[in-house]
């Protein structure tokens, strides 16, 4: 029992219910694939709602105890696990409800939850009202369901087209129900049901809340009316009801009353309406073609029926409606007329005769009267077309089935017009019982014909072509289709036209011109009246002949207008007598007042529709009506009938022909007095009627005619030299007339109606609105021009929109009461009450927000031209005019105003659309945004119910996209409207998340705005007391339909608006502000992401566009939260998308969408490996195929007047950036300025060719329409591919590696790179189909397809590809593990390892393309642009490096390019030389100077190479180049490792050592590659550059050595810590260390050298370092002396020492490299901060990786110490062979140079020399005289030397060397080398000289 008394807290009497409406929607309406299955389901599910139709669950005290205990016991919930507890309150609500509606308990208390849960969705109400709500939208959806469910059937009057499959499932159903009495029920209910006694009953309980939510109920209320009223319609439309549901309906209607005005209300109507269905046979005559339609028919099969209907309607009560029951028993009488004509007519003969009585019964009962005020009077007639087919139908059935009757009821009213006319004659009253049936008759068809909504034109059905055959004028053909013999219906109809004409009595006159005044409603109905009206007229001669013309034809109507006109202008009062202020009116009477206004309406209705009869009757020349009309305005005539000519002048004047000159007319006239005549005391013309007669009558219709006429006439032709002559020529009077006689004073005036106040607004705002429409800001607006008037000079008028752009840029009252009517109309619309003239007051509102709106679209170029005019006119942007104070409230609410029309966009979507439009031009402005969110979160109150007005324009479910713009059919124009307010809501959104908070995006989406945005904690709407916001409107928007197989509904069926819908959640998770509450909320409340990537791609053929934006976004959306995921190292989300796009594994997704636990935790290798499983495309790849590579281009302009030339500028010159931020053509202002150069041609030719010129300028047009969508197309594209790159760069580089192993990862990128080269090889006409590796170098193919400027970017990127391919050829880094090399007979037998295959491989591809390829490589590596150049030159120098063939570098050097290289050089050094300033301009030089010396120093690596470079004269370039001259002489840039703080620009020395080095390099390779036998290449080098670089190494030379020794070395050290930031220490504290001990190296290098090339032998040797062993004292600062050989001694113990550290160091690591994977976290860690930067970066990266980045470190940190320890040994090395020279020397062969001994004086001068000259060698001051000084050697001084050297070389050192030996030098060097050295210098020391 307890699950069945669970709770579904979706309430079952709405959620359920809300399911079946959207499934019957979706079947029929939006005839969705696999609809029909679905509707069928709910339908089986939802039987018995639709059986006991809208019938509440029962109560039962079982329930009612059951919720009692809910407090307490608690109650289930379905979908919930165990019981949840019920507050109190909640209780006591569900029992209120219970007994309101009368329904169970439990439904009662779903309702409520229900209501708790809806209640973010209704802000400001309770769920108590929102329960209210959403029982009677349950009922809604049942009552909709199931007319919609009739309308699908099949049968006589209309068709869905819908598939026969839905159908027979509908027919099926309804027919059941049917059978179950559905007819009844549906009456029944229609009685119980009543807003007047549910609002009691809710107003009792309190059920009812604010305005708009008695709004709401009442309108669903009146909906479920009217839909159940409309079910048994649209029943009777496709198929009759049964006999005892059609007396049924029958006796409803017997207790119908009418509403207050004597019509029905829109439910008895469509009962009504059934009921004329039911018994209408008219459609047998359409000679339908099944004729299933009889026998179903029981009208023709069914006696008893016959029987029964005819008893009710003859026999029956008298109704309560007696014009209902006329109406009733007129439509049968005309149905058994029918049926008498057809052959199952004669069965029933007995009823049928009775057809005559019955018609006859309805007159009586005043039918036509009734269905004139009754039906045609009711609001709903107008809504629905098969209303209007039948009530034509009716007429004309009557008129057609029954023609004596007619006939009858004409010769009744000529009877009664003799009496009227006796009784007038004697002067009695005439008879009261006079009917007038022919009069209601006519007056019936007149009004409803003049309404015709649907454009159906049916009263064409009373005019016949070929009417009669002595007007020759109309036989043959009608606008150009041959006649064919009309119906026999439709000529009686033509007819009885004609004849009710004839002869026509005086009271029938004006009852007959409303009739022809309906008739002439339509384009080809208006042209047969007019031809009618002709045809009627006696020629003026003939009547002089007696012959009179009929009184209904242009003739008479036109000469009585010319009677009245010279009668009355006879009383027109002179000037002088203009004091009185009521003229005596006398000529009119009332009865002539109304037939003159009966005429006026007709000819402004065949005037309205027909041009050609505008036309014909301007230029008729005895008629002139517009000159005549004119006149009757000057007269004294009553202001209606002024009215009335003013309509019609206007209906004249919508031809542009007409208006000009209807315009001067007017000026002539002084209708509106814009020349003052001197001496005239009073103003005349339409303001003296305004102010003095219309003001006291309190009614307007002159003026608001006025403004009619002034609107239609500003539409068609605004001529710029109005009234010139007489004033200033222009608009100006007009303009002001209307601004300050009536629109500023329309608020005050006093109004007998109160509905005209809003019209006379409406009126003259449109004028406003039409006029600031078309006016474009132009430069000479703003000069003051001048006109001369009878000789004086005045000021010229300005246009009118540019007076009226003035009003609105300034505080102007025009402002002032737009705004104020802006606000008047939302306070309104708030009360959600009718008033009168609410329909107007909503225009008046619309054109205010209209105006203000083109203010905003073109004050910015207004104010740029009065800028640029200096004109001292002063004007406000109207921006911060809309922040001034309001008059009314005292408050700055003009925009807070302005954004309540988003709250009431159900109702008035137009102002919404406007309102959205203002919003979104003011949210450009910084400025202003912070103040907007102030005002819009002042007050709670108005806060939450803007929200809630963006919110539920956002929400609208009406919206559609892609309707056309043409606003024939009003449903898709609302649609249209709401759609595009979306668009421009979320367009503010867009704009507003781009400037700094706190915005108006931000508040409208949900986000803090007083406290720090990314401190916002988003959350579902209703919790934590969360408002509904746009954002979660958005996601509801995008959500919908992502859980179905198909997708997101929007992305198909609004991709515009879907596209805008993902950049705003991408704005928001890439503000860092707001990407933490987003990207937390999307992934913990909505699964955003998984749920929508599991869809790409999108397609939308018709809308290719939209659908790649979306993808881009989304994919855009999806690379930040991979990165945020992997950062925060949740690796489960970040795992669910990677499977999610890399997967290529079929999966199945469940029933919910989700995918399976087990899925879950399998990692993405699972997915990728290969097995025998059927493949499926990965998600990543298949977004890729929906992006086109191809691009149709449009063709080129064919033209045959204009100059193409001259047309693509005028095109360019029209391009401006969109939205969007495309380059596009304003295809408006090309179209504008195309207009204006035809309309500027002269003469004759010109004139002739304008329709040709028009066509070319379409033909132009639609071009540029084409060509803006092709760029738009290629931007969408590029778009998707830059956020596919990102997306798929996100996951190779920011995804933790572990997720993908690197196996797969190969995989992924092969697949991505094969598929990329397929997309641009297909585009590139060319493919490659090659096996194995050939598919690995794709891309070398492009290279021939990609010549020219304009593929620069393209190569740069194909050569960034091909360099890293080749890159993947490098062998990896190993450790230096210090152990014996193999032999070398091993490494060449060794087998062949991948990285060499991979390379031989690529070889053989790259050399498959021959000199193609080279070049293409070559050429680009000479010339283009920076970046293609360097990276062409290191394409050649990595093939160069694998070419062991040198085919490569044959190429190059035979080909010139080489020597082309080398001389560049020269053209390099300007440049180079700028850089050598302390601000460079560009580093570009730099890279590519050094990238072209790496690709020189390659090819120097062969001795080929080498001796070609020298033959190009490479050295003699460089020698040449002035930049080696330019060392920075700045000694703060000069301190050694000193680098400059900014960071990314090196200091000028820096740079100065970025162009040497790689020189120094170069001259190095060359010297190694040329052997002895090409000498001359170490000549060279050495006679020229040499030189150069000595003088620089002779300024650093041992200087250099003696501080690195020294202490210098630690202060050194100690700098780079203080100046590195201390991620970067470690590496730079090693690079600093190798950096010192190669300098010492280098250095000893050179010692050794020097020694070496003085002499082979020790005795004649060169002596570099003092005899002094001690060690320098301070060796921080250098000696001026010579230094001593004790300097090279403490190197050699310092680098002993270094040697040892570096060893135990090296082992370390090498140890640690062997267990990486037992290492502590903590040393990890401290491994892996090296190489990642950031303090917290090493805690967010998995451990997997960090293993891998703590092997990488080990593997830097080894090679680095193998490095040091050879750099340790070879210095140890070279100063021991130093030390041995110098003692040998010393000790052995030089001469002391005491005076006393003097035996050997030749050796000791060769000694002194030699030692002389190398010393000045290496003096700071290279003086001869101080090279001798020092070279003195006493005999004291050798015995120093020898007795220090035995102290210093001691027996540790020696231990210590021979150790180094021992450790190192044994596999990588001489061997036994050290040992030997050690042994001479021991024995050197120890044995004294002999």
């Amino acid at each position: 029992m307890a699950t069945q008394m669970a709770v579904n807290s979706g309430a079952s009497l709405w959620g359920p219910l809300k399911e079946l409406w959207e499934a019957v929607e979706g079947a029929i309406w939006r005839r969705q694939p696999e609809s029909v299955y679905l509707l069928d389901l709910q339908l089986k599910k939802h039987k018995p709602s639709f059986l006991t139709l809208f019938k509440n669950p029962m109560k039962s005290a079982e329930q009612r105890e059951k919720v009692r205990k809910a407090s307490t016991e608690g109650i289930a919930v379905q979908g919930q696990q165990g019981v949840r507890l019920l507050p109190e309150q909640l209780i006591s609500e569900a029992f209120i409800l219970s007994d309101l509606f009368d329904l169970g308990e439990l439904a009662a208390l779903e309702l409520l939850l229900a209501g708790e849960h809806q209640q973010p969705h209704f802000p400001g109400l309770t769920r108590g009202l929102v329960a209210v709500l959403l029982y009677w939208d349950g009922k809604r959806c049942v009552a909709n369901s199931l007319r919609s469910l009739i309308q699908s059937r099949h049968g006589k009057t209309f068709t869905l087209d819908l598939s026969p499959e839905l159908v027979n499932l509908t027919m099926r159903f309804t027919d059941e129900l049917m059978a179950q009495g559905l007819t009844k029920q549906i009456l029944n209910l229609l009685s119980d049901i009543s807003v007047t006694r549910e609002f009691e009953r809710l107003q009792k309980e309190r059920g009812l809340g604010n305005e708009k939510h008695r709004k709401e109920v009442s309108d669903l209320i009146k909906e479920c009316r009217q839909s159940l009223a409309e079910c048994l319609f649209a029943w009777t439309c496709q198929s009759p009801l049964s006999k005892e549901d059609t007396l049924t309906l029958i006796g409803h209607l017997e207790m119908v009353t009418a509403e207050a005005d004597g019509s029905l209300d829109s439910v008895n109507l469509a009962l009504v309406m059934a009921l004329l269905y039911c018994l209408d046979v008219s459609f047998l005559e359409q000679g339908t073609e099944d004729r299933e339609g009889i026998h179903a028919l029981p009208l023709l099969t069914e006696k008893q029926y016959v029987a029964a209907v005819h008893s009710r309607l003859v026999e029956g009560q008298a109704w309560k409606l007696p014009g209902l029951q006329a109406v009733v028993q007129l439509a049968w009488a005309l149905s058994l007329r029918a049926v008498s004509q057809l052959p199952q007519g004669a069965a029933l003969v007995e009823f049928t005769e009775a057809d005559e009585a019955l018609a006859d019964q309805a007159l009586l009962g005043g039918v036509f009267l009734f269905l004139t005020e009754g039906i045609l009077g009711s609001d709903g007639f107008s809504q629905e077309e098969f209303y209007t087919r039948r009530l034509h139908s009716l007429i004309t059935d009557f008129l057609a089935l029954m023609p004596m009757k007619v006939k009858q009821l004409r010769n009744r009213a000529d009877e009664d017009a003799r009496l009227i006319h006796m009784a007038l004659q004697m002067g009695s009253e005439p008879p009261s019982s006079l009917r007038k049936d022919l009069d209601h008759l006519m007056i019936l068809i007149g009004e409803f014909y003049s309404k015709d909504p649907f454009e159906l034109e049916l009263a064409l059905e009373f005019w016949c072509p070929s009417e009669s055959l002595q007007h020759t004028s109309l036989t043959g053909s009608f606008l150009g289709v041959p006649l064919q013999r009309p119906p026999h219906k439709q000529v009686v109809l033509s007819k009885f036209v004609r004849q009710m004409g004839d002869l026509l009595p005086a009271t029938l006159y004006i009852p007959y011109l409303r009739m022809l005044k309906g008739l002439a409603n339509g384009p080809q109905c208006s042209h047969y009246c007019f031809s009618l009206l002709k045809t009627n007229g006696a020629p003026h001669e003939n009547r002089q002949a007696g012959v009179s013309g009929s009184v209904v034809s242009w003739e008479h109507f036109f000469h009585s207008l010319m009677l009245y006109h010279e009668n009355l202008r006879r009383d027109v009062p002179s000037a002088d007598s203009m004091q009185y202020r009521h003229p005596p009116i006398r000529g009119i009477t009332q009865r002539e007042l109304e037939g003159l206004t009966a005429f006026l309406q007709l000819l402004t209705t065949i005037i309205t529709w027909s041009e050609n009869a505008r036309l014909a009757l301007c230029e008729h020349p005895q008629w002139t009506p517009v000159v005549v009309m004119l006149g009757l305005l000057q007269c004294s005539v009553q202001p209606v009938l002024k009215a009335q000519i003013l309509h019609a002048l206007a209906a004249f004047g919508k031809s542009p022909e007409i208006a000009a000159s209807l315009w001067q007319s007017l000026e002539y006239t002084q209708i509106l007095q814009t020349v003052k005549v001197p001496g005239q005391r009073q103003a005349a013309g339409i303001e003296v009627e305004l102010n003095e007669i219309e003001s006291s009558c309190e009614e307007y219709p002159l003026t608001r005619a006025f403004c009619h006429l002034i609107s239609t006439l500003v539409e068609s032709a605004l001529p710029v030299n109005l009234g010139a002559g007489l004033r200033a020529p222009g608009f100006q009077p007009y303009l002001d007339f209307l601004r300050d006689s009536v629109f500023l004073a329309f608020p005050t005036r006093a109004y007998r109606r109160p509905a005209e106040k809003w019209e006379v607004a409406e009126a003259v705002l449109e004028v406003f609105h039409k006029l600031l429409r078309v006016y474009e800001p132009q430069p000479a607006d703003f000069l003051q021009e001048m006109v001369e008037l009878q000789g004086e000079q005045m000021p010229a008028h300005k246009p009118p929109g540019h007076s009226l752009m003035f009003h609105l840029l300034n505080d102007s009252p025009t402002l002032s009461l737009c705004l104020s009517l802006l606000e008047e109309g939302a306070c309104q619309l708030d009360t959600y009450a009718p008033f009168p003239g609410k329909k107007q007051l909503e225009s008046a509102v619309l054109h205010c927000l209209c105006l203000l709106e083109l203010a905003l679209q073109k004050e910015v170029t207004f104010m740029d031209l009065l800028r640029e005019s200096q004109t001292s006119l002063l004007v406000s942007p109207v921006e911060q005019l809309l922040q001034g104070v309001s008059a009314r409230s005292r408050q700055a609410d003009h925009i807070t105003n302005i954004a309540r029309y988003l709250y009431h966009s159900s109702s008035n979507p137009d102002a919404a659309f406007q309102s959205a439009k203002i919003l979104r031009r003011i949210a450009r402005y910084p400025n202003i945004q912070s103040r907007l969110v102030g005002d819009f979160t002042h007050d709670q109150a108005v806060s939450k119910k803007l929200m809630a007005g963006f919110v539920e324009c956002l929400d609208s479910e009406e919206a559609q996209e892609g309707v056309a713009a043409d606003d024939s059919d009003p449903e898709k124009r609302v649609a249209r409207i709401h759609h595009e307010t979306k668009i421009h809501i979320l367009n503010l959104l867009i704009t507003s998340l781009e400037l700094k908070g706190p915005n108006l995006g931000l508040y409208l989406l949900g986000y803090e705005v007083k406290k720090p945005v990314s401190s916002t904690n988003l959350q579902d709407p209703g919790v934590l007391g969360c408002p509904r916001s746009c954002l979660h409107a958005i996601l509801s928007l995008l959500q919908r339909g992502s859980e179905w197989r198909t997708g997101p509904v929007l992305t198909k069926q609004a991709p515009q608006l879907a596209e805008l819908c993902y950049q705003v959640i991408y704005q928001l998770c890439a503000c860092p502000d707001t990407s933490g509450p987003t990207m937390r909320y999307l992934r913990t409340s909505q699964d955003f992401l998984f749920s929508h990537l599991q869809h790409l791609p999108f397609i939308v053929p018709e809308n290719e566009i939209a659908a790649l934006s979306q993808m881009s976004w989304l994919m855009k959306t999806a690379a930040i939260e991979l990165r945020v995921t992997s950062l925060n190292r949740q690796r489960s989300h970040t795992q669910r998308l990677l499977n999610l796009l890399l997967d290529d594994q079929p999966h199945t997704l469940h029933a919910d969408g989700e995918t399976g636990m087990e899925e879950e935790s399998r990692s993405v290798s699972g997915f990728l490996h290969f097995g025998t499983v059927s493949k499926v495309r990965r998600r990543l790849l298949s977004v890729l195929d929906a992006i086109d590579f191809s691009q149709e281009a449009p063709e080129l302009l064919q033209l045959d007047f204009f100059e193409r030339a001259q047309i693509e500028q005028v095109i360019t010159n029209c391009e401006h950036v969109n939205e969007q931020g495309h380059t596009v053509c304003n295809v408006k202002l090309l179209h504008r300025v195309l207009v204006a150069e035809i309309n500027a041609l002269q003469g004759m030719a010109a004139i002739g060719q304008r329709p040709l010129l028009l066509e070319e300028v379409n033909s132009i047009l639609q071009q540029v329409v084409e060509r803006n969508r092709v760029r738009c197309s290629l931007n969408a594209k590029r778009h998707a591919l830059q956020s596919w790159r990102s997306l798929v760069e996100t996951i190779l580089t920011a995804c933790p590696s572990e997720l993908i192993p690197a196996d797969q990862r190969q995989l992924i990128i092969r697949d991505l790179l094969l598929d990329l080269h397929d997309k641009v090889g297909k585009l590139m006409r060319r493919k490659i189909r090659g096996q194995g590796v050939t598919n690995q170098l794709i891309w070398v193919n492009e290279f021939h397809h990609v010549r020219g400027g304009g593929f620069q970017r393209l190569r740069a990127h194909l050569y960034g590809a091909l360099l890293y391919y080749l890159q993947i050829a490098q062998k990896p880094e190993e450790p230096e593990t210090l152990q014996t090399g193999n032999s070398m007979w091993e490494r060449l037998t060794a087998p062949e390892d991948c990285f060499s295959k991979l390379q031989r491989e690529n070889l053989a591809i790259i050399e498959s393309y021959g000199t193609a390829l080279m070049e293409v490589v070559c050429r680009d590596a000479c010339d283009g642009h920076e970046i293609g150049r360097m990276l062409a030159l290191a394409v050649l120098d990595r093939v160069l490096s694998i070419d062991r063939q040198c085919q490569w570098l044959v190429y190059l050097c035979n080909s010139g390019y080489l020597r082309v290289l080398v001389e560049s050089l020269r053209q390099d050094d300007a440049a180079l030389q700028t850089l050598l300033t302390p601000q460079p301009p560009l580093l570009k030089p730099l890279y590519i100077y050094e990238s072209k010396m790496a690709l020189l120093t390659r090819v120097a690596k062969t001795a080929q190479g080498a001796m070609e470079l020298l033959r190009c004269g490479l050295i003699g370039q460089l020698v040449e180049c002035q930049v080696f001259h330019m060392l920075p002489q700045n000694d703060a840039l000069r301190v050694f490792g000193q680098r400059d703080p900014s960071g990314f620009i090196p200091s000028p020395l820096e740079r100065y050592r970025q162009i040497l080095l790689p020189t120094l390099r170069l001259m190095q390779v060359i010297l190694t590659s040329t052997t002895t036998q090409h000498q001359q290449g170490a000549a060279q080098v050495q006679t020229s550059f040499t030189k150069r670089v000595i003088s620089l190494l002779q300024r650093q030379g041992l200087s250099l050595l003696v501080r690195l020794v020294g202490t210098d070395r630690a202060r050194y050290l100690k700098q780079i810590e203080e100046t590195v930031s201390p991620g970067d220490l470690a590496e730079k504290r090693e690079e600093m260390e190798v950096a010192m001990q190669q300098i010492c190296a280098n250095i000893m290098e050179y010692c050794q050298t020097l020694l070496l090339q003085s002499s082979a032998e020790a005795q004649f040797s060169l002596c570099l370092f003092s005899p002094s062993a001690s060690e320098p004292a301070d060796v921080a600062v250098p000696s001026a002396r010579v230094p001593s050989l004790g300097l090279v001694l403490l190197l050699l113990k310092n680098s002993t020492t270094d040697f040892f550290r570096y060893h135990d160091s090296h082992r370390q690591s090498l140890n640690k490299l062997e267990r990486v994977e037992q290492l502590p976290p903590e040393e990890l860690k401290e491994l892996c901060q090296v190489l990642v930067s950031g303090s917290g970066g090493v805690e967010k990266i998995p451990s997997v990786q960090r293993n891998v980045l703590a092997k990488r470190r080990l593997v830097q940190l080894v090679n680095n110490r193998a490095k040091l320890l050879a750099l340790c040994s070879y210095i140890i090395e070279t100063c021991l062979f130093v030390i041995w020279r110098h003692l040998e020397f010393y000790l052995l062969y030089c001469t002391p140079t005491d005076p006393k001994d003097s035996l050997l004086p030749a050796q000791s001068v060769l000694g002194c020399f030699c030692m002389r000259d190398s010393f000045i060698a290496f003096c700071v001051d290279p003086s001869g005289s101080r090279g001798l000084s020092v070279s003195r050697v006493s005999q004291q001084d050798l015995e120093q030397l020898q007795s220090d050297v035995a102290n210093s070389f001691n027996e540790p050192l020696q231990r210590k060397l021979l150790e180094v030996e021992g450790l190192y030098s044994k596999t990588r060097s001489r061997h036994t080398f050290i040992q030997a050295l050690t042994r001479r210098i021991r024995g050197l020391v120890h044995h004294a000289k002999g």
